[in-house]
């Protein structure tokens, strides 16, 4: 009788703990959906983007000087594109059907074809080139690179494949985004603690923007439909919204530590910062006010990220310990 009594007492725990398990993963705004396993890959990784037509993943692998082709739909590994020196930005160019990788060793941007991977040319830019953005207006691609003092933003015909212009900037440009919306480019320059406007026509900066007491702002992004930027801070650790014209701050809170990448949810109205301190911190944009929806628990280091909001995903990079493998970490937003 005791034995039975132990087992249904115990039965009823297990029962308890599976309603509270499936309650939280069904009020969590994150979902874990699956892991992708990174087989020998090394070292810190960087960013990631998409090619939406084949659902291929594309992961800049900075540590294993490699980048990883990842099916999506078979949610394996297809191919890897090896012997590149630190890669660090990496995007994707529907139209002409290129990959783009930027190395922040050798200051090279090289590409490669979409298709079969085979290389397509390269564009030295001499030193840390590191962010890659594509111009909607003319497919042209936008890179950060530079350091010390001296930056810029390279702005580079894909195809011949050439450089075309810079834009001068007074530090390493980390995170950066286009606005159609306001016609500029909102660059964060952590090293000047600057975030900067440029003038996307005239390809100059216009305005600098600071906030008092706030240092390290690598993640951007952008709310176009409220013209705000988002910019997240690592010392001390803060989201701030910046009105795209004015430069004045909308709202703020404090975040995880570490961050390195941060997207809005348009379609929730939910700002997702992934941090190295092992957690995704998810908050809800309603007009000024940001509220937070929750701490979801990953791991150390896992601070790159991309939300591709066509396919209703967020990816989150995790780097390889001596306990477990490299790899990629598929969240589904909820609900």
């Amino acid at each position: 009788m005791i034995r039975s009594r132990a087992t249904g007492i115990s039965a009823g725990i297990v029962a308890a703990f599976a309603c509270t398990a499936a309650f939280a993963a069904q009020e969590s705004p994150l979902v874990e959906e699956s892991t992708i396993t990174l087989a020998n890959v090394s070292g810190r990784i960087d960013h990631l983007a998409v090619d939406l037509a084949r659902k291929h993943l594309f992961v800049a692998e900075l540590g294993n000087n490699t980048v990883e082709a990842i099916d999506l739909t078979a949610q394996k590994i297809i191919h890897r594109i090896a012997g590149l020196d630190e890669p660090q930005g990496v995007a994707y160019l529907p139209q002409p059907d290129l990959i783009v990788v930027a190395n922040g060793g050798d200051g090279a941007v090289r590409f490669y074809s979409g298709a079969d991977f085979s290389p397509r040319g390269v564009v030295a830019l001499g030193s840390d080139a590191d962010n890659v953005r594509v111009d909607p207006r003319n497919g042209h691609v936008i890179v950060g690179y530079g350091s010390g003092n001296r930056g810029g933003l390279a702005v580079i015909d894909p195809i011949k494949p050439a450089k075309l212009a810079d834009i001068p900037l007074p530090g390493h440009p980390e995170s950066f985004r286009i606005s159609l919306s306001a016609g500029r480019i909102f660059v964060n320059v952590p090293s000047a603690r600057q975030i900067i406007s440029v003038d996307l026509a005239g390809a100059k900066p216009v305005a600098n923007w600071k906030q008092a007491g706030l240092q390290a702002n690598f993640p951007l992004f952008l709310d176009e439909a409220d013209h705000a930027v988002i910019v997240v801070f690592r010392s001390p650790a803060r989201l701030a919204m910046f009105d795209m014209n004015t430069g004045a701050v909308i709202a703020s809170a404090d975040t995880c530590g570490d961050s390195d990448d941060v997207f809005f949810d348009e379609k929730r109205r939910r700002i997702y910062v992934s941090c190295g301190a092992g957690l995704i911190d998810v908050f809800q944009r309603e007009g000024s006010k940001l509220s937070r929806l929750a701490y979801i628990n990953t791991w150390p280091g896992a601070r790159t990220s991309l939300f591709v909001p066509e396919l209703d995903r967020l990816y989150l990079a995790v780097r390889a310990t001596l306990a477990n493998s490299a790899a990629v970490q598929v969240y589904r937003p909820n609900p």
